[in-house]
């Protein structure tokens, strides 16, 4: 009943009628559609239909659908073993990749890594490593963060629906300040006083173990942060001994025009998180920091059953390989250029966009009424979105308002494909406003 000759005759109404039936309503979808096969920037789904991807899985295929060396590297690690557990049987290739991330990482000082499954995983151990270098038991975060589904990385998301809705109560010593917004009015001078008044108002700063920052805020809206503000971070947590954890779960790995996002500010964190693009497909996250602070943890107080599998492993190391190779990171400026010109003529020529921005190939359109930020337009890029994928391109929506088209290319995507993407989004659009 559920080998691939029976999905081939299977339909997405089918499937999604199983589906209901077998989950959870808490588990979403962005699109009602079942895959059958995927290529590079594009999807086959179970009927045969062909889809445009500008959803990446969320930012996870940087290097496309099954790419040739990441299938051959995982097939050669399959034929030799596929898990012993790398904290009672160890393998070079988790050593490999550490090694690895540690060269990688940005920074003068001296590194070393661990290896996890997912970004919320990655994030509560970048926690925990924080808590135990510092002996200190704060947490700032950011409004619109979005940092995991975990309890803890729950309290630290700054987003309440849907993440945090019936959930409660969450972890304590958590504090949440905005997050610079220029769109929305919120300076870069707001957030730091924010700051400066918790460490008057709610926790000394002696008691805060780390501030934890997204580069570009994600699921907040595909906001960069500035150079200024992240050195201004650097400069605060120098002061008080406070770690700058890093969260480049969504930007690292070539996404944003460099191996890591940070890389454009100049600013070396103590701690940095790394999931998504890091295996290609495969199930893996990673903590990168500074040698002393990651050694602050007892032995046994890091690790998990099945982080750092021999596959995925195998998969990330093939993954910085052609990352390198065939120079992605480069390849993201470029094509994030050519997106936001052509989105940004759009802008130009209607009111219904508040902004087109982005870093590297991380892309946003956000949404407004009468050319008014203030006026969130979540109705215009929900419509956007299903209009799209009527024509056959996926894209998923964001945003503190759900009023952001976030773009997510596969880094390898064909420049043919990524214009085709791109004229759907204009037709799709002038289609929404023409009914509107």
């Amino acid at each position: 009943m559920n080998n691939a000759s029976d999905l081939k005759i299977q339909t997405n109404a089918a499937l999604m009628a199983r589906r209901s039936a077998a989950l959870p309503r808490g588990v979403g979808q962005g699109h009602p559609i079942f895959a059958q096969r995927a290529e590079n920037a594009e999807i086959w789904d179970v009927e045969g239909r062909r889809w445009i991807d500008f959803c990446a899985g969320i930012a996870v295929v940087n290097t496309g659908h099954r790419h040739p060396r990441i299938v051959a590297a995982v097939q050669a690690q399959l034929e030799a073993f596929t898990h012993t557990c790398f904290q009672v049987v160890a393998y070079e290739g988790y050593v490999a990749l550490c090694e690895r991330l540690n060269q990688l990482a940005p920074g003068a000082t001296p590194k070393k890594s661990f290896l996890v499954n997912s970004g919320a995983e990655a994030v509560e151990n970048a926690i925990k490593v924080a808590r135990a270098y510092t002996g200190r038991r704060g947490v700032i975060a950011f409004g619109g963060g979005f940092h995991g589904r975990t309890m803890f990385t729950m309290a630290l998301t700054g987003k309440v629906a849907p993440y945090k809705i019936k959930f409660g109560p969450f972890a304590g010593d958590i504090y949440h300040v905005p997050y610079p917004d220029p769109v929305h009015g919120i300076t870069e001078e707001e957030s730091l006083t924010a700051i400066a008044r918790l460490f008057k108002w709610d926790i000394e700063a002696a008691e805060v173990a780390a501030i934890i920052v997204e580069p570009v805020q994600g699921e907040g809206g595909y906001i960069p942060a500035s150079t200024s503000f992240l050195k201004s971070l650097r400069k605060i947590c120098d002061e008080h001994g406070i770690m700058l954890v890093v969260d480049e779960v969504q930007t690292g790995i070539a996404r944003c025009g460099k191996m890591f996002a940070i890389e454009h500010h100049d600013v070396e964190p103590d701690i940095m998180t790394l999931a998504k693009g890091l295996g290609g497909g495969l199930v893996l996250s990673a903590v990168v920091g500074k040698a002393d602070v990651m050694d602050a943890a007892v032995p046994g107080g890091l690790g998990s059953t099945y982080a750092g599998n021999p596959l995925a492993t195998a998969s990330a190391m093939a993954v910085l390989d052609v990352v390198e190779e065939e120079k992605l990171a480069e390849r993201a400026s470029r094509l994030g250029e050519h997106m936001r010109s052509r989105l940004g003529k759009l802008k130009e020529s209607l009111d219904c966009i508040a902004d087109v921005r982005g870093l590297g190939a991380m892309t946003a359109v956000e949404f407004c009424h009468q050319r008014d930020p203030h006026q969130p337009a979540a109705d215009i890029a929900t419509a956007l979105k299903n209009e799209a994928a009527k024509r056959g391109l996926l894209l998923l929506n964001c945003g503190n308002y759900g009023n952001v088209l976030r773009v997510m290319i596969p880094l390898t995507i064909p420049e043919t494909v990524l214009d085709e993407g791109l004229d759907i989004i204009e037709a799709s659009l002038k289609a929404v406003l023409a009914t509107a």
